[in-house]
């Protein structure tokens, strides 16, 4: 949905309109699904809840812009991750980067509708593997900066570090990526 509309729905939401509501619900929750995921596994649906919820009372009074809502999003699901950490102990979903990464991205025809929608969908899966690969804290700037789409003020504030840093661990967690994608990529 452009963003142009999604501006109109948050606006609208914030007057109580249902409606617009479940617009930004569908279109913003599975960018915090797939945050949620590398951080807390299975149990992502279930924090992703918990941040619909602490933003509902916070969404009347809210007049900022669509961007500003995404931060106060990520914000919150980031301040969920610590939680879920400090109740099970720090245990991050364990990623492995299987030798079958490459063919996640063989498996659907380009003639076929719905091969094509599980092939959009492996592909993203690989990409979620790929950034498991990155150190917590690459990882996470990086989820913020492409599924969040915050700029580096926004990031930073959530991380707690500097703008200088965050672009520093942004462009070496890039670098790690590009050097992960070719050797798998040249061992296919």
């Amino acid at each position: 949905m452009p963003p142009e509309c999604l501006e109109v729905a948050l606006t609208r939401a914030a007057e109580g309109d249902e409606a617009a509501i479940s617009t930004l619900y569908r279109s913003l929750n599975p960018l915090l699904l797939r945050y949620l995921r590398h951080h807390v596994g299975r149990v992502a649906e279930d924090v992703a809840s918990e941040v619909w919820l602490a933003l509902a009372p916070q969404m009347a009074d809210f007049g900022g812009s669509l961007e500003q809502f995404r931060a106060l999003m990520f914000t919150i699901a980031s301040r969920r991750v610590v939680d879920e950490y400090r109740r099970n102990g720090r245990q991050t979903p364990t990623v492995s980067f299987e030798d079958d990464f490459a063919e996640t991205f063989d498996r659907a025809d380009s003639c076929d509708t719905e091969a094509q929608a599980i092939g959009r969908i492996t592909a993203q899966s690989a990409v979620e593997r790929l950034v498991g690969c990155l150190p917590e804290d690459q990882a996470e700037i990086v989820l913020l900066r492409v599924l969040g789409d915050l700029d580096v003020a926004q990031v930073a504030e959530i991380v707690g570090k500097s703008n200088g840093a965050v672009r520093i661990a942004q462009h070496r967690a890039l670098q790690r990526l590009q050097r992960t994608w070719q050797r798998k990529v040249v061992t296919r």
